[in-house]
């Protein structure tokens, strides 16, 4: 995975864009993966663990109503946690330019009504917001790093798309 963020790094340092990273199961995984990379430093403002299911209304700015009704692993969660870590890893007032979030079950039993496996990734920036939506198997640990690839291959192809 190492040559994934790797790529991620040297992408965001080649468009002077900034990162957040807001992870619920993969409890810092993700974040971890990118900060082992040299120079994550310049692009790289920081992470957040809501792990706990307050803290993606109280930190991020998830949709309490949104988290009565359909608890923490839903799509639209996903993308409030993407949207809401630009801000709350803001540096001198300038929000990240990208927002990552992870949300779902690794398990071992079922959360919210949905099954082990079930993941959503957020990713916000300026040009709106999109979800990936996942059903891994595996054990607890192989499914969060699997979100971790799969996080990594999407901002991967994200960065390769031709600057708007």
């Amino acid at each position: 995975m190492s040559s994934l963020a790797q790529d991620v790094i040297a992408g965001l340092t080649g468009r002077g864009l900034t990162i957040a990273v807001a992870e619920s199961l993969t409890g810092g995984l993700l974040v971890a993966e990118l900060v082992s990379v040299p120079g994550a430093s310049a692009v790289l403002n920081g992470g957040v663990v809501a792990y706990n299911t307050a803290l993606k209304h109280s930190l991020l700015g998830v949709d309490a109503r949104l988290l009565a009704e359909h608890g923490a692993v839903h799509p639209d969660v996903a993308g409030q946690m993407a949207s809401g870590v630009r801000s709350a890893c803001a540096v001198e007032g300038v929000p990240a330019a990208i927002g990552i979030s992870t949300t779902g079950v690794a398990g071992p039993d079922p959360q919210d009504g949905q099954p082990v496996g079930t993941v959503f990734v957020g990713i916000s920036s300026d040009a709106g917001t999109s979800i990936l939506s996942l059903r891994l198997e595996g054990t607890r640990q192989a499914i969060r790093e699997a979100v971790v690839f799969e996080s990594l291959v999407q901002l991967k192809i994200i960065l390769a798309a031709p600057a708007n």
